[in-house]
């Protein structure tokens, strides 16, 4: 990797707009060419990557001291430059992500880079509106607005240095990264100056071809062939035999020997179908999907293909692909859709629905599957990709965004090989997208040569790219999928709920608003505390909303209000209050929650709970979300029972597991 002098750094600088200070070479020792520079001047020792670390810097000199300086320091050449007068140091910078691919760092500067790590990353290319909540993202960013009487920076030459560094037609597109950093950029009423400067050559990986391919016969084939069911030690061929027949897709088992397995008919070579599934070992994959002539989907189950010493299995396995075949995984469980009875989980198949799922993981896969449709989710289409040696995820969304079938969606990655493509089919899909990243915290996969490498490697860029493209980016599986039920009761909303007959002519200042309903006291505090850490305003309720309703003395008349929910109460006081309420301030989403444990402490039947679900769902005019607390201590059944009745509402356990999905609501 190629190491540019400073001085040809700043050249650089210069002819894409970015300030630099009035500068000369020396490298003969003579500083007479320094005469037209204004002192006070800067010696800095040329070619040298670290310069503070081995002494090459000397601040506030005369042109007299030049000479001496020189010699004191010992190096063979210099960059005398006119010293920026003082200011808030910045850092900005370019590096090569694994993943994203160009990625821009913005940061405070100086010796705050190492204290602080007060930096925001974007993926390039920016736009303005991106340069500018970089810098409104700093923890430091009252300091550019101008902090205890100190002035104000142009922050408009900051937008354009970034715009200048990271935009369309940027220097990202022009630099062969490696590296490139800008530490310190001084900046002041007056504009900015980038005051050291370094590249670092690095060789940019040709970029994958985006596909688009037609993934229809994935999820609904036509019939489809298992390889790998035993006759006589059964193992994953023979447990997936199971899983089709129980769906009702027409399969066959392919067995060089055998008529039938497991009462499923046996042929003797792959043939006639729209999709295998391959489950014999590692070593033997390649020369079955040789023989897969025609077959437009192949699923690899088998796993070692990324051990040490094995990297050419997968290799050979692409090679042995036939013309016109795409290949999913390796080491992935392959696909779910009720509606095209394509299964990889027992149990049978759920109701078909809109909410799309691509994972990296297939045991994570199939737990989604399952427990979201015991909390209500329906699927349209599941997709695990494993390796993504061939079909990835970026492919896969893009299709899915465009799917009929399909109204949200949701990722679960570790470490897709087409990032880069990813990041461009999230800007392009209009769909919600709800993002879980596995080993973010283990990123630390950049070669530091600068503070830009240090910083951009922690995970931070998955933030980043879901910021720019409006992903919801979630922290747990239960998170994915209390999103995923958010996003199927209200994703048709985009950006809102029309106000139904009960809002309108409300006062619509509190549409970005929550409201949250329930009893207990304690219970509300813990809400504001939950909704509060999501950014989620609670505004106060307004006057003489609640007169008439019969709330005496006891309940608080705020948000969150404090109502009485329980087996002896009005089962539709909360309907109507809430009814109440939206016709005056129309919040965006109401929060319902109901103490479940409590209709068993102080009653002895499920009915008055039930009669209370029932009132809830006929709220019209926001968005509905219901908190099931303490349903552990329900009968066996109820929780079940209570979604049953709600089934058009995202329900929850937690008032935090509520708060995490309508702040990701705020995404549509």
């Amino acid at each position: 990797m190629a190491t540019w002098s400073e001085h040809a750094v700043k050249e650089l600088l210069l002819a894409s707009g970015i300030p630099v200070p009035r500068g000369v070479l020396v490298t003969d020792g003579d500083f007479a060419s320094c005469a037209a520079l204004t002192a006070p001047l800067v010696l800095k020792a040329s070619g040298v990557l670290h310069k503070s670390d081995v002494g090459g810097v000397r601040l506030g000199l005369a042109h007299a001291d030049l000479p001496a300086a020189a010699a004191e320091m010992g190096f063979a050449s210099y960059l005398v430059e006119e010293q920026a007068p003082a200011g808030v140091e910045l850092i900005a910078g370019l590096v090569r992500d694994p993943m994203a691919g160009p990625v821009l760092l913005f940061g405070l500067g100086g010796v705050w880079t190492e204290v602080l790590r007060d930096t925001v990353l974007r993926v390039c290319p920016i736009a303005e509106d991106d340069a500018r909540a970089m810098v409104e993202g700093l923890r430091g960013s009252p300091l550019l607005h101008g902090f205890r009487g100190s002035p104000a920076v142009d922050v408009s030459a900051v937008v354009k240095l970034l715009l200048a560094l990271g935009g369309n037609g940027g220097m990202w597109e022009r630099l062969e990264l490696g590296e490139f950093e800008l530490n310190p950029v001084i900046a002041g009423p007056g504009g900015l100056v980038a005051v050291d400067a370094r590249y670092i050559e690095g060789s940019a990986p040709a970029p994958a071809p985006r596909r688009a391919g037609d993934f229809t016969a994935l999820f609904e084939p036509r019939r489809v062939a298992v390889v790998g069911a035993s006759t006589t030690k059964p193992g994953f061929g023979n447990m997936f035999l199971g899983f089709y027949k129980q769906s009702g897709v027409p399969v066959v088992a392919v067995h060089p020997t055998a008529s039938s397995i497991d009462g499923v008919p046996a042929v003797p070579s792959l043939s006639g179908v729209d999709y295998a599934l391959v489950a014999v070992p590692a070593a033997r994959c390649a020369e079955v999907v040789r023989q897969a002539e025609g077959v437009p989907y192949i699923q690899v189950m088998s796993g070692g293909f990324g051990e040490a010493g094995r990297a050419d299995l997968e290799a050979g396995l692409l090679d042995a692909m036939p013309s016109g075949s795409r290949l999913l995984g390796p080491n992935c469980m392959g696909v779910y859709s009720p509606k095209g009875r394509q299964t990889f989980v027992g149990g049978g198949l759920g109701e078909p629905g809109g909410i799309a799922l691509v994972s990296q993981s297939g045991g994570l896969a199939g737990e989604v599957v399952k427990v979201g449709e015991l909390r209500g989710l329906r699927f349209s289409r599941v997709a695990t990709v494993g390796n993504c040696a061939d079909v990835g995820p970026a492919e896969l969304l893009g299709w899915l965004a465009g799917d009929p079938e399909t109204t949200a969606i949701g990722l679960y990655l570790e470490d897709p090989r087409d990032g880069r493509a990813l990041f461009e089919a999230l800007r392009e899909t209009d769909k919600p997208v709800a993002l879980l990243v596995g080993g973010r915290t283990r990123q630390g996969r950049l070669a530091a040569a600068s503070h830009t490498g240090g910083l951009a490697g922690d995970g931070r860029v998955w933030r980043a790219l879901a910021e720019q493209t409006g992903t919801v980016l979630v922290d747990s599986q239960d998170d994915l999928i209390g999103v995923l039920s958010y996003f199927q009761a209200h994703a048709t909303s985009h950006g809102g709920v029309s106000p139904g007959a009960a809002s309108r002519g409300a006062d619509r200042r509190g549409s970005d608003g929550v409201l949250v309903i329930g009893p207990s006291g304690g219970a509300s505090v813990l809400a504001a505390d939950a909704f509060d850490r999501r950014g989620l305003p609670l505004p106060p309720l307004p006057d003489g909303a609640l007169d008439g309703l019969g709330l005496g003395a006891g309940s608080s008349l705020a948000n969150p209000l404090e109502i009485p929910v329980g087996p002896r109460a009005d089962p539709a006081l909360a309907r109507k209050a809430i009814e109440a309420i939206l016709p005056l301030l129309a919040y965006g989403d109401v929060v319902a929650h109901v103490n479940v444990q409590s209709f068993f402490t102080y009653g002895s039947s499920a009915e008055p709970l039930h009669a209370f679900a029932r009132e809830l769902v006929q709220v019209r005019g926001t968005r509905l979300s219901l908190v099931l607390r303490n349903a552990d201590v329900a009968p066996p059944g109820v929780e079940n029972e209570l979604r049953a009745i709600a089934s058009r509402l995202p329900v929850y356990r937690s008032m935090e597991a509520a708060a995490v999905a309508v702040a990701a609501g705020r995404s549509l």
